[in-house]
């Protein structure tokens, strides 16, 4: 839905600091992306609205289900994002959570655009074109 509401002009890979049982539960796909944002604030990014569910056989120490979660960027990138923000207006997007081959949970966010609402119309035309082009090759 992110590529349908926003234009991509640029990904980030960041890590995450998690707390106790929110590793197992993301291991276990229980993460929903639909109303989490990034933003900066003194210098740090934190992603807020990101869903972790609880994992079941947590005890009473299990997490917080929608807490605000920092995000593990190089200082540098952090004032890249922070100017292209105020320059161009653009908003920082949660797209996609992974678990990298060492095991780590990582969050990919994008630095995006809002679309107009002509735009949403073209990128339908463009799937619908696409689809019925699939369609035609069977």
């Amino acid at each position: 839905k992110a590529r349908f509401e926003y234009e991509w002009l640029d990904t980030f890979q960041t890590g995450i600091v998690l707390q106790g049982t929110e590793i197992k539960a993301i291991r276990l796909h229980k993460v929903s992306l639909q109303e989490a944002y990034c933003y900066i604030h003194r210098g740090e990014v934190f992603v807020k609205g990101m869903h972790i569910g609880l994992y079941e056989l947590g005890t009473h120490y299990n997490h917080e289900e929608k807490r605000e979660r920092k995000l593990l960027l190089k200082k540098q990138e952090i004032e890249k994002i922070r100017k292209r923000m105020e320059e161009k207006g653009l908003t920082l997007i949660p797209t996609k959570l992974f678990i990298n081959n060492r095991g780590l949970a990582k969050l990919e966010i994008a630095l995006a655009k809002g679309k107009k609402m002509h735009d949403k119309r073209d990128s339908i035309k463009e799937k619908d074109m696409k689809r019925e082009l699939s369609k035609m090759k069977f």
